[in-house]
């Protein structure tokens, strides 16, 4: 189990971004939450192990409307205590 901080930059507000990953997440049984940042940047915190993060990267990038330019990320402590994927 692993859990990691990523910021997406790019067309990622107001395209469906935050829907998206949260319904990608929810399929591969990844905990987290994904929030919008005042820069017009999305931050979301993943939890889940390696294969089901990159199944979600992969994923996420497919999206109708969303374009990724960049995405940076940092490994974090794992949320033991955490059950569910939400959007803030």
């Amino acid at each position: 189990m692993i859990r990691k901080e990523m910021v997406f930059y790019g067309g990622v507000q107001g395209v469906g971004f935050r829907y998206t990953a949260y319904h990608i997440a929810n399929s591969l049984g990844i905990t987290g939450f994904v929030h919008n940042e005042w820069d017009g940047s999305v931050k979301a915190q993943l939890q889940g192990d390696k294969e089901q993060i990159d199944l979600f990267l992969d994923q996420i990038g497919r999206g109708r409307y969303i374009s990724i330019d960049r995405i940076e990320q940092r490994d974090i402590p794992v949320d033991e205590d955490e059950r569910t994927f939400r959007i803030e």
